[in-house]
């Protein structure tokens, strides 16, 4: 009876590893794809690339943006129309589970301090599907000199 415990504890152990290992290997994955769909949507302001990163819905939370692939598809086509050299770098960028944050340096018009973003996504099956977004202009002067990247 011994020997037969020992066996399925030696079991969970080794299947919680490997689970632990494939939910770390998955995070990477979503990392990578939310870098490329930004890269693709913001910087290169190409929605037919950036879609085939997002799943087969939508959801926005930003209330200057409409709902739904259409939504971003509008949005990415104001960015290229208004602000064409427009150009955001990523700072960090962090993946727990079915969500990836990256802290980002927009600059819309170059040679003007910009705005600090957290953009924070959840994907579905390593797929886009939900947006939220958190926005800061830089200011000319800070009370520390911490900056804010």
């Amino acid at each position: 009876m011994k020997r037969y415990a020992f066996m399925i504890v030696l079991f969970l152990q080794v299947w919680i590893t490997l689970a632990h290992a494939e939910g770390v290997k998955q995070e990477e994955i979503n990392k990578k794809n939310v870098i490329a769909f930004y890269e693709k949507a913001i910087n290169e302001k190409d929605f037919e690339a950036a879609s085939k990163y997002m799943g087969p819905h939508y959801i926005q939370h930003n209330p200057m943006a409409a709902d739904g692939p259409e939504g971003l598809k509008k949005f990415i086509a104001f960015l290229r129309e208004r602000f064409p050299h427009s150009r955001s770098e990523i700072k960090r960028a962090f993946a727990e589970g079915d969500f990836v944050i990256l802290h980002v340096h927009s600059v819309r018009v170059p040679g003007t301090r910009g705005r600090a973003i957290v953009d924070i996504f959840r994907l579905e099956k390593g797929k886009v599907v939900e947006h939220w977004d958190v926005i800061q202009d830089i200011p000319e002067d800070a009370a520390n000199g911490n900056g804010m990247f």
